[in-house]
């Protein structure tokens, strides 16, 4: 471990080997908030090789407070891509564009919240079609990668996950701009939308963490920042993510506070005080208020673990920015 260090490849933007781990996963998230149109969103897709599915996500954030989500989990048989449920990813240029598509339909919420209960929610509400056809062009340098070491000409991945922990052997993550289209019900909104991307790979559950805390902000195409705390079930705190400054390479945040207000007979995130300490010193103090929340979860071996996804409008000083304020927590524990 001593000669080990986060190491981010070229090819790390492309799909990696099955390492053969049941709960094997290999991931693309992609967000996006156009600030004028007033319209943004996250899609996910989350290969399962060995458990046989992907996990198949669209959300969008329409301008009146409703909501389009739409969650599957459709057979795959591989690992060679992110294509499944009408969703794919196209890496065109590893950290400089990709192209995201989606053909398909969406629950319409006019209450959100509802998705607490998704049975019902499913069962309640109107589907509609939905189309989203845009490049993600690359902002920011990419940021992560994997615990690596240098043996020959090549790099090893080292292992760093306790076992029954495991939730990502390696992620990156990059800030970019969502450009095309996204049609709902017949409506089309263009978009020039800043956002945040991921990729994570290796074995994950989503109850591993006892929770977590990532907060993803985009103050246009030169400024931005993803704070991340994670706490793990046997206590220890992971503090992580990024400062992005155009031109400049990103400073790595080394410590995540997080003031919370939780509100309703959910209790779930409403207005956050973030304070980061990047590894140089410098400390940054990011206000954020939450402007559309939709709780979702996931469930396995009767545990049901809730990812509450509140779409956020951030202020760091004289700037105004938007993104996911997503918190993971365990219900009933």
């Amino acid at each position: 471990m001593a000669d080990a260090a986060l190491t981010l490849l070229p090819t790390d933007d492309l799909m990696h080997d099955n390492s053969g781990e049941e709960n094997f996963n290999e991931s693309a998230y992609y967000n996006f908030f156009d600030a004028t149109r007033r319209i943004g969103g996250f899609v996910r897709l989350g290969n399962r090789p060995n458990e046989g599915y992907a996990e198949m996500t669209t959300c969008f954030y329409l301008p009146d407070g409703r909501v389009v989500f739409m969650f599957k989990r459709p057979t795959i048989t591989g690992n060679a891509g992110h294509d499944a449920g009408g969703l794919r990813f196209d890496v065109r240029e590893p950290f400089v564009e990709h192209r995201v598509t989606y053909r398909g339909h969406g629950c319409l919420l006019a209450n959100p919240l509802e998705m607490a209960d998704p049975k019902a929610a499913f069962a309640s509400n109107a589907f509609v079609p939905v189309e989203l056809d845009m490049r993600y062009l690359g902002l920011s340098p990419g940021y992560g990668g994997e615990l690596r070491r240098r043996e020959g000409d090549g790099w090893v991945s080292v292992r760093s996950e306790k076992a029954g922990q495991e939730f990502a052997k390696g992620h990156l993550e990059q800030h970019g701009k969502a450009v095309g289209s996204l049609t709902i019900d017949g409506q089309t909104f263009e978009l020039d939308a800043p956002g945040l991307r991921d990729h994570s790979w290796g074995p994950r559950y989503w109850q591993a963490p006892k929770y977590y805390r990532w907060l993803t902000m985009s103050f246009g195409d030169d400024l931005g920042a993803v704070p991340i705390l994670t706490v793990h079930r046997d206590g220890r705190e992971l503090h992580a993510g990024y400062i992005y400054r155009k031109g400049r390479e990103n400073e790595p945040i080394v410590k995540t506070e997080i003031a919370t207000d939780f509100v309703g007979e959910q209790q779930l995130h409403d207005r956050l005080q973030v304070r980061a300490t990047t590894k140089s010193g410098e400390v940054i103090e990011i206000t954020g208020n939450v402007i559309a929340m939709i709780p979702l979860r996931n469930r396995r071996d009767g545990r049901i673990t809730r990812i509450a996804e509140g779409l956020t409008e951030w202020r760091w000083g004289d700037r105004i920015g938007y993104g996911l304020a997503e918190y993971l927590d365990h219900l009933a524990e």
